[in-house]
């Protein structure tokens, strides 16, 4: 079950234009059409009455091709740009509603931040670096060192602490962003194609980071990619927006077997099935199944049990909580339900 919820993102707007606040004065107009009017008079909707909510402790991933309006929306959480309408509550506050001096404060002791450019100061070491925002918080040396210290830890930085940026990795840069956002201990972390600049091997590193790092903390999270592999490795949930509007909102598994148009089916068509299957997924009753059989979580992916095979061809036992028997998970069943699932009919299409 999900936790309450953290973050909640109500019909928000960010329109680039002369004038698009007087759109906004008109009320009962569908969205998709304001937005047609909004285009014919010279303006540009970036964001178009995006919503969604984002729960304790969950990880919540936007993902878009370039220009569908993914950046703009996280940029508009964080009030680094200004959204012409809707709502951002944080814990039931508006941030939309605060002022500048309170907005400060959230973004100093509530709210992390992680960009694609690492954004260190080049004259700063490591540990300078990372302590930066907390002396805006006003913490003592003391103070700011545990906690420097905590999160170097924490990100695999040991030994690098009087380091300078230009003597870092780019993988060791990023660490440095995500140490340096994580010391002021948000309750909320944005992320926005943190890890896209990076080498394909350093990239696969820092998200086997950030799942190592998000099982300890288990931060309320807004992850922005473009890449649905990666989506696919680090959500919870996700949406996929297009031009400004989301498409769908739901779980990795849910948006690749249950497409809610054409776009979503395109976008997830190149993930291989056998990345999304979970145990439970393929698992059949055997009532003379082999004593002894390995055990399995209910949850635990399909790609990840393909080696368990080889040392027990006769299947795995599914077990859920209590050690209650599930079913068997063998290589014929797994067989079996990628065939159903590449053949999915359109009729099982569902829409949000």
């Amino acid at each position: 079950m999900p936790g309450p919820v953290k973050l909640s993102c109500r019909n928000l707007w960010k329109v680039y234009g002369p004038d698009p606040g007087h759109f906004f004065e008109r009320e009962g107009v569908e969205p998709e059409a304001l937005a047609a009017d909004m285009r014919a008079a010279g303006h540009i909707p970036a964001a178009i009455d995006v919503g969604f909510d984002v729960h304790v402790g969950e990880t919540f991933v936007i993902m878009g091709l370039s220009g569908s309006g993914k950046s703009t929306v996280i940029r508009c959480l964080s009030r680094l740009i200004e959204p012409e309408n809707g709502q951002v509550l944080l814990d039931g506050q508006d941030l939309l509603a605060k002022s500048d001096r309170e907005l400060i404060e959230i973004r100093r002791h509530k709210m992390g931040m992680v960009f694609q450019n690492f954004g260190l100061l080049p004259h700063l070491t490591v540990i300078e670096n990372i302590s930066f925002p907390l002396r805006l918080q006003g913490l003592s040396a003391v103070q700011q060192r545990d906690r420097v210290a905590h999160v170097i830890d924490l990100v695999g930085l040991k030994g690098r602490e009087r380091s300078y940026p230009s003597q870092l990795s780019g993988g060791q840069q990023q660490r440095v962003g995500i140490a340096r956002s994580l010391a002021v201990e948000p309750e909320l972390w944005l992320l926005d194609e943190p890890f896209s600049a990076l080498d394909p091997l350093i990239r696969r590193q820092m998200q086997d980071e950030f799942l190592r790092i998000q099982r300890v903390l288990r931060k309320s999270i807004v992850f922005i990619t473009h890449d649905f592999l990666e989506a696919l490795r680090i959500a919870d949930r996700m949406a996929i927006m297009r031009d400004g509007r989301v498409v769908q909102i739901g779980t990795p598994e849910e948006l690749i077997l249950n497409p809610a148009n054409d776009y979503v089916a395109q976008f997830t068509g190149e993930v291989p099935r056998i990345k999304i299957l979970r145990a439970h997924q393929c698992a059949v009753l055997m009532a003379n199944r082999p004593d002894g059989l390995p055990q399995i979580a209910p949850e635990d992916r399909i790609e990840g049990l393909l080696s368990k095979f080889a040392a027990s061809p006769a299947g795995l036992d599914v077990v859920g909580p209590g050690g209650a028997y599930l079913g068997t998970v063998t290589a014929a069943s797994v067989v079996e339900t990628l065939g159903r699932v590449d053949g999915a009919s359109p009729s099982r299409v569902t829409h949000v």
